[in-house]
């Protein structure tokens, strides 16, 4: 009766999390107006079935889903120039999604737009300042307190500017958006880069930075390069120990973590309907980690069952009405295609250090010994916004339940994330909380927590050489416990609760057995678990925020003093002459993710003070000098010195400086502070091999030039004491390569080409000094 109360007050005051009422015209104009949802909320499925039939009878050509559902939100599908992997395309999303982290400073941007109101739905997520220390009652009630003046200001900031607002413990941004506000066909963008999460339920959902969230909240028409289409099809049926983990791990694996760049993942054929919806989710999530523009699933019966459980079941009937626009057409080409059975695919772990290095999970423990890797693990993670569904939250209660009944616990340390606080209530009701508990799990809040680094581990010192194993998506150096010598491997929820079981990766749960504290062996059965709650979900606490309808009387502060929050100050513009004599601050050695540019952990309390966060950029980058981190050159003084404090002392003396990188330089999150940072900082251009598409799009956003060799080996041309003219600005244009007038101490020099992917709109960015610059030009 509680929750039937519950639910129908969020109803009836517009805020129930659950529930949409059909517009009058819902056969005339196909749209279903959200009761709950941000004012304007709607499925506009007619729009996008004529934007489609104005593009197909343009292109003459069957079309994939992705193609028709990022064309059916063109901006003018009558003009728009389409051609895979080279034009801009002027898109239209319907909402907007950020997680607290990369809305502080997205909120801080659109504040100095000046605008009014948001002009999409939009809605800002409280997960990521929440630190995994004790449990989730006291973690969460310590984040409440600690983060209090930041918390303050994206609820009146949101308020203000008509956002929703869930609050802290509401759980993951990404389950929060499966739970409520993805759906077949919608285009969604995200301030992180695992919203293709959205994908499970048949969306466009993409990971952004924090500006392109800005010019979409003020109604300008987005701008994404026409991806590419690489195709997954699917045969067999998942069983067993096999999972939908499996199936991206796998793909990781082939396409490793560039090769999905540029493109969009679609996923297809007839073992599409043995995964379930939230399995489908789980997939699309991690094709982050493979570069992918975003991934999705076909509309069917499974997101269906989906989107009915979660009170949607209006929007889940108008989808079976235009069902044929959210599949494939018949014959439809992909610019490249997989193929993969699922009756043949092996339950398989990833790691260390990237996730693209596949192994079966058969093979883990030869390859470990062989390799060198601790065998042991210190730590079993499971949950997080890529694995915390009811079915995968059930299938580990299945093997913990096993392991119970023979009176066996778990070795390593087990702790357990739920996505959402619906999930959380609904485990919590249907017992398997309980189970998790008993056999030796912490429960930790809704939030992201040892995922992105939010985890005060005391079990090993830093330094120490561990293993974990998680069922997150990511698992770069020192990502989940800042340190560099946690060997962390990302699996199945399943395969984690065996090996935390087992306290080893040398153990195959298809073969091996445990031992019973009575001496007994066992082998476990594959895990079950329901897909969804035979009773419905129980949504637990109200943490829901709805934008009042006048908010004029709602102030916005930000103390001047504060460390935690900074207003922003305009970019300066470009001077209109070529950069001369830039320093090189760091050549950088490898791998270098934007956890190495911008590190998260304890500095995500600093995300809305851009000063402070500066103190963090490219710390864990490694010079090629020295094979160091956080130590390079300053060649004004000829003392070693931390980046940012070489940086610093750059700009204090009026010198612009320069980043050389490797290949994919940024890949991994989303966040724009790794674009900021050294914008503020006094950087002027990034010189790489190649970039990962966000931060790419972010460097152009705030008036960096990213940059790539036309020919990579001239990477090796440059020393950290060459001084580099970038020359042909002032007749910057699309396609046209710039010059690079490499500088050394011998008084020799160098001449190499440099590309760039700048279109014209982009270009009045960089002049302007930043996107936020030419945004308010033109108001």
């Amino acid at each position: 009766i509680k929750q039937i109360c519950l639910q129908m007050t969020r109803v009836a005051l517009g805020t129930g999390a659950r529930r949409f009422h059909v517009s009058a015209a819902f056969s005339a104009k196909a749209k279903v107006a959200m009761s709950r949802f941000e004012p304007g909320s709607s499925v506009n499925y007619e729009k996008m079935h004529e934007n489609i039939n104005i593009v197909r009878k343009r292109l003459n050509r069957p079309l994939t889903l992705s193609e028709k559902i990022v064309y059916g939100h063109l901006d003018n599908p009558a003009g728009q120039e389409i051609e895979r992997g080279r034009t801009y395309l002027r898109l239209r999303p319907d909402r907007v999604a950020m997680q607290d982290a990369t809305a502080q400073m997205a909120m801080l941007q659109f504040i100095s737009s000046g605008l009014p109101k948001v002009a999409v739905p939009s809605t800002i997520h409280c997960d990521h300042l929440i630190e995994a220390q004790i449990g989730a009652a006291q973690d969460l009630q310590r984040a409440k307190d600690v983060n209090q003046e930041v918390y303050n200001f994206l609820a009146t900031a949101a308020a203000k500017y008509g956002v929703g607002f869930w609050k802290p413990g509401s759980g993951i941004i990404h389950q929060i958006v499966l739970e409520n506000y993805a759906y077949p066909g919608v285009m969604l963008i995200g301030t992180d880069s695992h919203t293709p999460n959205g994908g499970g339920l048949g969306s466009i959902s993409i990971g952004v930075g924090g500006a392109d969230a800005v010019d979409v909240m003020a109604g300008i028409p987005w701008e994404l390069k026409c991806p590419k289409v690489i195709g997954v099809r699917l045969t067999g049926t998942l069983s067993g120990w096999t999972s939908p983990k499996d199936v991206i791990l796998k793909v990781a694996g082939i396409l490793t973590v560039k090769g999905g760049t540029g493109a969009i993942v679609e996923y297809h054929g007839p073992g599409v309907d043995s995964v379930s919806c939230t399995g489908m989710a789980t997939i699309c999530n991690m094709g982050a980690e493979i570069g992918a523009t975003t991934s999705l699933f076909p509309y069917n019966h499974r997101m269906k069952t989906y989107m009915e459980k979660t009170g949607r079941g209006e929007i889940a009937a108008l989808a079976d009405q235009f069902k044929d626009d959210l599949v494939p057409d018949k014959g439809c080409e992909y610019d490249q295609l997989i193929e993969i059975n699922l009756s043949e695919l092996k339950p398989h772990i990833n790691g260390p250090f990237t996730p693209d290095l596949a192994h079966p999970v058969s093979d883990i423990g030869a390859i470990a010994k062989k390799s060198g890797w601790p065998l042991e693990v210190k730590v079993g993670l499971i949950g997080s916004c890529t694995n915390s569904s009811y079915e995968d939250m059930g299938r580990a209660a299945s093997l913990a339940k096993q392991a119970l009944d023979k009176g066996l616990k778990c070795k390593a340390q087990f702790t357990v994330t739920p996505g959402s606080e619906q999930i959380r209530a609904t485990i919590e009701r249907d017992g398997y909380t309980k189970i998790l508990s008993d056999v030796g799990g912490v429960v930790l809040a809704n939030a992201c927590g040892p995922c992105i680094g939010q985890w005060d581990r005391k079990d090993v010192k830093k330094g120490e050489k561990n293993t974990i194993v998680t069922s997150y998506n990511r698992n770069f150096t020192a990502r989940n416990d800042a340190n560099p010598a946690t060997h962390a491997f990302v699996t199945s929820p399943e395969i984690v609760t065996a090996l935390a079981l087992a306290g080893t990766l040398n153990f195959n749960p298809e073969t091996d057995y445990l031992t019973a504290p009575s001496g007994e062996k066992f082998k476990l059965e594959p895990p079950t678990g329901d897909e969804l709650p035979s009773r419905d979900f129980d949504p637990g606490q109200d943490t829901y925020q709805h934008p009042p309808t006048d908010s004029s009387s709602v102030k916005v502060n930000v103390n001047p003093s504060s460390n935690r929050l900074q207003l922003l100050e305009p970019f300066d513009k470009w001077h209109g002459k070529d950069l001369e004599d830039l320093r090189v601050l760091i050549k950088v050695k490898g791998k270098c993710t934007t956890d190495h540019i911008s590190a998260a952990g304890p500095w995500l309390k600093f995300r809305g003070h851009l000063d402070n966060i500066s103190n963090n950029l490219l710390i864990g980058a490694v010079n090629i000098e020295n094979d160091a981190v956080n130590k390079v050159k300053n060649q004004l003084t000829g003392e070693y010195e931390g980046v940012p404090d070489v940086a610093r002392h750059y700009k204090a003396n009026g010198v612009n400086w320069l980043v050389v990188g490797d290949e994919n330089y940024g890949e991994g999150s989303s966040r724009e502070h790794a674009a900021l940072e050294p914008r503020h900082l006094g950087g002027r251009a990034i010189i790489v091999k190649s970039f990962a598409r966000i931060h790419e799009t972010n460097l152009k956003k705030q008036g960096l030039l990213p940059l790539t060799f036309a020919d990579p080996s001239d990477y090796d041309k440059i020393h950290p004491d060459d001084k580099i003219s970038i020359t042909g600005l002032k007749s910057l244009s699309p396609g046209k390569p710039l010059t690079a007038v490499i500088k050394h101490s011998d008084g020799s020099q160098d001449r190499i080409s440099l590309n760039h992917t700048f279109n014209e709109t982009q270009i009045e960015w960089f002049q302007a000094g930043s996107a936020l610059n030419r945004m308010k030009e033109l108001q």
